[in-house]
């Protein structure tokens, strides 16, 4: 068969260095040096409003009266100076400042936008918090204990209503308040129209140029998978050497400015930084998406692809089927959003292979070509661009080559290789906790990921790494047997597509491997069922069963010993919780989480006493 054709893009770092120590550690790094770059955000945006004053920085659309959305509401580059030197004015006489920053409740919008930008210029470092720990969280814990580490000097929501329970329960009286709209009641609170409306000085340009590489730009709390998160310190720095590191290995995204269709949250470093930051970076041009690829509003972003074209489009695996499914019918979306896209990008979880194959079939359909599938391999701290793939051939869990100006460590684990990292895009630690700073380097300073890693070809380092699995999701059965649960979950998740979201794999110090699956909303296709009935009785109709049976016998057919051969599947029916730390903003699983909180479950499926089980028929 002849090689796929795809639609051309330029890659900038396709070989690597490696060196080896006797005792099995590799260190490997680009051929090519990182480049020269600003030394903060905020200069990219000065240049980009007197380069481009009327290009849109960002918009969204209007929202209206009965929560429907409307026309597109834009904000070019030179209103965003504007507002961002009024704001920053209006801060600078709050004694605001590491120790009491800014912190941002509300979902991605044009008012927390402009907001940052404003604490951005003045070095008022800045934290955008999961709107699930306000709006979501029954109990307001983590809110809690995000306030109480980062003692904040303002706290900002969009809404008032929307907000005013979390803030009730969570910020304390002596600190300020500011909404865009909306009411507070019982509360003293100040409009963020105010703070627009302030005069600005040469105060302004004067804090600016005060602000420099090692300024905190912003707080970023991880999803605290097993602990309660931790706030990773984000500079001026080390975002620009990121934005740099990003350019050098996707020479794209300097070709021409990008445009982006994106709901990826910004409290996360894949929207927050590595997305804000390329499209300020490069002076494009960010469509805020109010979907999100849940049931209730993928119905957005596909009105949203339909009507503006992006250059570059991101997603998580569960987002790219949803609209790899549409575009088999939808001839209009497939049309518009494969107009001029140069590549699509996941990250956050495996992207199942028939999802793949989907996409590539109405690529080649509609433009003749398939489009690059970029992806790779980082996180909060480390900006997060760290690894990318160098060519267009991409495999499922494929990481490819570290960045420009960044070192990797490959540290043997065990049977497992540790990636560690090491360069001006990493984090210089946790916000007010040294222990967890301590833990997180290793003695010669390099950023312990927990990742594991293995080379694609270790004859042709040059290909790249691939995904190995996580270090502390591995364990070992009552036979002493190891379980690798990164290519087992995928194995399982490929195999279930398209009706599997996640796969937990159990059986630590337990004599099987067991698995409880998270499944995707189509799975109601196989019971028939109407629209409305409870997912428990989805997931317990004889369809449903039946098939899920036949995919672990064919797992179980396919395994080679008892480390990859899934004995036990339950099907979940209680989704993952945002308060237990089990899912995150993006919707991905987290494996830890769940086994921590859902123990009994796991012990019931292996005594047998858990309902539906399944165990493979031979």
């Amino acid at each position: 068969m002849a090689a796929p054709k795809y639609r051309a893009m330029r890659y900038g770092i396709t070989r690597v260095t490696r060196e080896q120590t006797p005792e099995g550690v590799q260190y490997v790094q680009a051929e090519q040096a990182l480049q020269p770059h600003p030394q903060r955000m905020t200069d990219k945006l000065l240049h980009w409003a007197r380069v481009a004053p009327d290009r849109t920085f960002m918009a969204r659309r209007k929202r209206l009266p009965d929560g429907s959305t409307g026309d597109w509401e834009h904000l070019v580059y030179a209103q965003a100076l504007a507002g961002a030197r009024r704001i920053g004015q209006a801060l600078l006489g709050r004694q605001l400042g590491p120790d009491r920053p800014v912190v941002i409740l509300s979902e991605n919008s044009l008012e927390h936008a402009i907001l940052s930008l404003g604490c951005m210029m003045v070095g008022v470092p800045f934290c955008p918090v999961s709107p699930a720990y306000s709006t979501v969280s029954q109990d307001h814990d983590k809110l809690r204990h995000v306030l109480k580490t980062l003692t904040p000097g303002m706290v900002f929501a969009a809404d008032g209503a929307k907000y005013a329970k979390a803030i009730a329960a969570a910020v304390p009286s002596d600190v300020e308040v500011v909404i865009a709209q909306g009411h507070l009641p019982d509360r003293p609170h100040t409009l963020l129209g105010a703070l627009l409306d302030t005069p600005d000085t040469p105060a302004v340009d004067a804090a600016m140029q005060a602000t420099g590489p090692n300024t905190i730009v912003k707080f970023l709390f991880t999803s605290g998978s097993t602990n309660l998160p931790k706030g990773v310190i984000n500079t001026h720095g080390m975002w620009c050497a990121n934005q740099q590191q990003m350019w050098q290995s996707m020479p794209v995204l300097g070709e021409a400015p990008p445009v982006l269709v994106d709901w990826l949250p910004w409290n996360h470093t894949f929207g927050g930084n590595h997305n804000i930051g390329l499209t300020l970076f490069h002076g494009g041009s960010l469509y805020i998406d109010d979907g999100k690829p849940v049931p209730a509003l993928m119905g957005e972003t596909l009105r949203n692809l339909r009507d503006i074209a992006p250059t570059i489009y991101f997603n998580v695996p569960t987002g790219l089927e949803a609209i790899a499914n549409a575009m088999h019918t939808d001839d209009v979306l497939r049309r518009k959003l494969l107009s001029r896209v140069r590549m699509f990008f996941y990250s956050g979880a495996a992207l199942a292979q028939p999802i793949w194959d989907s996409l590539h079939a109405s690529q080649e359909r509609e433009v003749g070509e398939r489009i690059v599938m970029g992806t790779g391999l980082g996180m909060t701290e480390s900006g997060p661009f760290a690894i990318f793939v160098p060519r267009p051939e991409v495999q499922s869990g494929d990481l490819g080559l570290p960045t420009a100006g960044m070192r990797l460590k490959l540290v043997p684990m065990g049977d497992k290789v540790e990636v560690r990292y090491q360069g001006p895009n990493i984090t210089p630690g946790y916000w007010r906790a040294p222990e967890a700073t301590a833990d997180a380097f290793d003695e010669e300073g390099f950023f312990k990921s927990g990742d594991a890693v293995t080379w694609i070809d270790p004859d042709n380092i040059h290909l790249g790494l691939k995904f190995d699995g996580r270090i502390a999701e591995d364990f070992k059965l009552a036979t002493g047997t190891f379980v690798s649960v990164g290519p087992l979950r995928a194995k399982i998740i490929a195999a279930g597509a398209p009706y599997v979201q996640d796969a937990v794999i159990t059986g630590l110090n337990l004599k099987e491997v067991g698995a409880m699956l998270f499944t995707t909303p189509k799975v109601r296709d196989l019971a028939g069922l109407p629209a409305d009935t409870p997912l428990a009785e989805v997931l317990a109709h004889p369809q449903v069963l039946a098939h899920f049976q036949h995919i672990l016998n064919q797992l179980s057919a396919q395994a080679t010993g008892s480390a990859n051969r899934v004995a036990r599947l339950l099907l979940l029916a209680e989704p993952p919780s945002i308060d237990t730390g089990e899912v995150t903003d993006k919707g991905s699983i987290n494996q830890r989480a769940v086994l921590k909180h859902r123990d009994a479950l796991v012990q019931a499926l292996h005594q047998g006493t858990a309902a539906h089980v399944l165990m493979p028929q031979t």
